[in-house]
């Protein structure tokens, strides 16, 4: 099966970058993408990105700029603090590109409205990138996939 995300959109928030346990760089950070057959219509989708993907990311982009991300659709459940199930989708980063030059980048980035301004889902309706504290490096140097 091919699962393989192509979207380009516009940084939500300042990307933020962690490190797990084990020293790994991680961000999670979401891009405001207009539908197609509706511009006043805008889908929020979060995603992640790891090591230099997440170095890079961090590094160049701000909130606000374009960017091109390639990677693949994943789900994942875990416990809120509530002790509620919830599910989160999200696209990690494989590529990510610029999409503007640096001078669009910077005009872009001060004039980009703030979500509350723009058609952010509901409370209770999107799905949230979740704490970075559930998600777990897999070792996939030997070969071998967990599935």
């Amino acid at each position: 099966m091919l699962n393989k995300a192509i979207l380009m959109g516009r940084l939500a928030a300042d990307p933020e970058l962690r490190q797990t346990p084990n020293g790994v760089s991680v961000t999670a950070f979401r891009i405001a993408v207009n539908r197609t057959y509706n511009r006043d219509l805008t889908d929020w989708i979060d995603i992640v990105a790891w090591r230099q993907q997440a170095e890079f990311v961090c590094k160049y982009f701000q909130k606000g700029s374009m960017i091109i991300v390639e990677g693949s659709i994943q789900t994942r459940n875990y416990e809120d603090k509530n002790g509620n199930k919830r599910t989160a989708v999200e696209v990690v980063a494989d590529q990510v590109h610029f999409a503007e030059s640096k001078n669009a980048q910077r005009s872009s980035s001060q004039n980009f409205p703030l979500p509350t301004e723009m058609n952010e889902p509901a409370k209770g309706t999107g799905f949230s990138v979740g704490n970075m504290d559930d998600y777990e490096e897999l070792d996939t140097d030997d070969g071998d996939l967990p599935f």
